[in-house]
């Protein structure tokens, strides 16, 4: 499972010895950086047990240990806005 731009994870112990604490991460992005077959870079967020953002970091992972609480939200289809109404533009007079 490739992680997403807004995926939350559990990041454990399996994903990399450094997490002996487990943590909870919003993606904000998985970086293009060199690394070993089936490594990652992730860029994110750590998150509190309310879900709120409090510290950012870019953490390097094992991708088979990953385990996805919420995956990020279906991007919304694009509306076609309608065409604008021409701004009337004459001279003021002024004075």
């Amino acid at each position: 499972m490739l992680p997403r731009s807004g995926d939350v994870l559990h990041v454990t112990r399996a994903a990399s010895v450094q997490f002996l604490r487990p943590i909870t991460f919003r993606v904000i992005r998985v970086l293009d950086w060199p690394t070993y077959d089936g490594w990652l870079w992730l860029d994110g967020y750590e998150l509190n047990a309310a879900g709120d953002a409090v510290s950012r970091r870019s953490i390097f992972v094992q991708e088979a240990g990953l385990e996805q609480l919420r995956a990020a939200p279906v991007p919304r289809p694009h509306t076609v806005r309608q065409q604008r109404r021409p701004v009337n533009r004459s001279p003021v007079a002024v004075g």
